[in-house]
């Protein structure tokens, strides 16, 4: 009696998931020269997926279920020669597409309010579906706040190819074979849809390049008679406490799932340092008032030197200054202490306005500079130059006009912190908001922290505290991370990478309950910023040059909504998961890190082995890892200008791993 009241419980609880979720499918077919025609393929209880109408191919379907996973597979075998799409639909009831929030990693964040009408976002339409190689893991998942339960779905196939397409929009047929599917979400009749299929469909529009947005794209994949393709795609359910819970959830399971291996490094961190150092002998201009490193707005294909001079983002003048002088130094090589001696002095004389921030743009080409300061720049600066004093200070080379100088702009970031912990994104030299928001706060948090150390004052660390409230409260626990890189305005991995750093810089600096509670947030936002990095490796075509010299995307991280290329930006964040590791014994996170170290020094420009540019240890930024590009070039390649200043200094810290350790200790002695 027991047994049949089970089985009885087994098949009720069977049948609700069936009402509670739909299954549904279709296939395009194309012939050359015609618009394609859309089957709708019906599931009558076997493994053959039939259609009302006769086809050229056919369909069989097994679908496996075991502890909230399903893993659904597809066969298709073509009758005679065919050009086919393929699409399944999973909609989930139960879930009201309005009250829903989804997720594609290194894309697709809530609804992606943040991002403007020009990119994908709730803005332009509320169903999306994107090719998998815009994605740190080709995934979708979407997350109901009311249940606390998610789904997502997780493409199982081996990706190794990709094919070169005429056209980027309309039908088109490929041309040759590809291993690139799409995935996203839809809105089915008010409730919401995981949508997936092969080969990729991009609606309802394609994102061709920077606030671009294509008409859509549908490809078909040419199946000779009696060939087969095969597909498989794994749905998963689980329950989260909120967003946040349900990205780091997804961001594990997703580890898990794509098991990325670290590459054996052609170089140790010394080697890496001695190839990179040789952009600091390159790219130093010394003839204007100001001295610095060329590192903007450069072209890959010569290395000149330009008149841009800019202080932290994509320039990071001063910190490189530190690093050629800490190199230089170390390896008895003059001129590059000399230079970078001749940098801070420069800036120290002329580097500053009249209110006593840093000139954070020069343009000597042009005789321009901006007037509009952001609270990250600013920030990175004074980053590099404590990190220089203290540098100094530990060879008992004193710099009081330096520290004067520090403490001046440490007091204009005390007048710019608003009421409630946040620091505007921009202003002017007179403290002027002119963009009040507040999601590059966590850049300043961390010189804040430096200063508490090493001026000893405790206001700093105070002002960094309440930093740290607001972005406990209105940035992490609503896993709302967006705006602090300074040429876009969405969702970016930046935002979540400083916040993450922001909170380990405190908890270096704080005992007991204290420590543990900024270490916790310091884990929140690195789950959410590891979503950005990839897991697996995307293919490329032949004739792209990323693929021909097999490059592979693992460990490298999406930038942003508006800018949807891999890059190296990295800085300390990997000494943060080793720390994290450490102290949750989360071993993942430590393995993932290993995997960036050795991934992100791939394309290291050295002789016979250039990567497309100019010069040696020039180690590029724009990285067009699928079909969206700046302006120039497109997927395999990088865009025509880029910005080695700041991918030098990412990956000089990365190499780098004790300097905050190193830089607190000495600070507290």
């Amino acid at each position: 009696m027991k047994k049949h009241f089970l089985i009885s419980l087994l098949l009720a609880a069977n049948a609700y998931a069936l009402r509670a979720q739909e299954m549904s499918q279709a296939i395009l077919l194309k012939s050359p020269g015609n618009p394609a025609k859309r089957f709708e393929l019906l599931d009558k209880g076997g493994q053959t997926l039939e259609s009302t109408e006769t086809m050229p191919v056919d369909v069989t379907q097994t679908v496996v279920k075991n502890e909230g996973k399903t893993i659904v597979k597809v066969v298709l075998t073509a009758k005679e020669r065919v050009y086919f799409n393929f699409e399944k639909t999973f909609k989930i009831k139960k879930y009201t597409h309005a009250e829903s929030e989804f997720l594609m990693p290194g894309f697709w964040y809530h609804k992606n309010l943040r991002s403007p009408q020009e990119a994908p976002s709730f803005k332009s339409s509320d169903s999306w579906q994107v090719r998998e190689d815009r994605l740190s893991t080709p995934l979708t998942g979407v997350f109901n706040a009311a249940s606390h339960t998610y789904y997502t779905v997780i493409r199982l196939d081996k990706i190794n190819q990709d094919a070169l397409t005429t056209h980027q929009g309309g039908e088109v047929i490929l041309s040759g074979k590809t291993d690139l599917g799409f995935t996203g979400f839809k809105n089915v009749d008010g409730a919401s849809a995981l949508v997936f299929g092969f080969p990729y469909h991009e609606a309802p529009k394609t994102y061709l390049r920077k606030l671009t947005l294509a008409p859509e794209v549908v490809t078909f994949e040419k199946l000779e008679k009696g060939e087969t393709r095969q597909l498989s795609w794994e749905i998963n359910e689980g329950k989260a406490d909120n967003y946040g819970d349900f990205v780091s959830k997804v961001w594990t399971y997703s580890y898990d799932r794509q098991k990325p291996s670290k590459f054996t490094t052609a170089y140790t961190p010394d080697q890496a340092k001695d190839i990179l150092a040789n952009f600091f002998k390159e790219s130093y201009v010394g003839e204007k008032e100001l001295k610095y490193y060329s590192g903007v707005h450069m072209r890959t294909d010569d290395c000149k030197n330009t008149g841009s001079a800019e202080v932290g983002f994509v320039g990071r003048v001063l910190l490189n200054a530190y690093n050629a002088l800490e190199y230089g130094e170390a390896h008895a090589q003059t001129p590059l202490v000399r230079n970078a001696t001749a940098i801070f002095d420069s800036y120290l004389q002329h580097g500053f306005t009249a209110n006593g921030f840093f000139r954070e743009f020069v343009d000597f080409t042009h005789n321009s500079e901006t007037q509009e300061f952001s609270i990250r720049r600013q920030s990175e600066g004074i980053f590099a130059i404590l990190n220089y004093l203290s540098y100094e200070k530990k060879r008992s080379r004193e710099h009081p006009e330096w520290e004067q100088r520090v403490k001046k702009l440490l007091s204009n970031f005390a007048k710019l912190q608003q009421s409630d912990g946040s620091f505007p994104r921009k202003f002017d030299d007179q403290l002027q908001v002119k963009d009040g928001s507040g999601g590059s706060t966590p850049s300043a948090t961390v010189p804040l922290v430096m200063a508490s150390v090493y001026f000893k004052q405790g206001e700093y660390l105070q002002q960094a505290q309440k930093s740290a409230r607001y972005l406990e409260r209105e940035i992490i626990s609503k896993s709302d991370y967006f705006s602090s890189t300074l040429d876009a305005n969405c969702e970016d991995k930046e935002a979540s990478l400083y916040a993450s750093t922001a909170m380990y810089y405190l908890a270096q600096v704080s005992k007991g309950k204290e420590r543990q509670h900024y270490l916790e947030q310091c884990k929140k936002a690195a789950y959410f910023c590891l979503t950005w990095y990839y897991t697996w490796d995307v293919p490329f075509a032949a004739g792209q040059m990323l693929g021909d010299v097999g490059f592979k995307s693992r460990g490298w991280g999406n930038v942003s909504v508006e800018n949807n290329h891999i890059d190296v930006f990295i800085f300390e964040f990997a000494a943060v998961l080793d720390w994290l590791a450490k102290e949750t014994k989360e071993q993942r996170l430590a393995a993932f890190s290993s995997v960036i170290k050795s991934s992100m020094l791939q394309l290291m420009p050295v002789k016979d082995h250039l990567f497309n540019i100019a010069k040696v240890g020039y180690y590029p930024e724009v990285v067009q890892h699928t079909n969206w590009d700046y302006g120039k070039n497109g997927k395999g390649f990088y865009n025509d200008i880029f910005a080695p200043g700041w991918t030098v200094a990412s990956l000089w810290e990365l190499l780098s791993p004790s300097r905050t350790e190193d830089f607190l200790a000495a600070a507290q002695k």
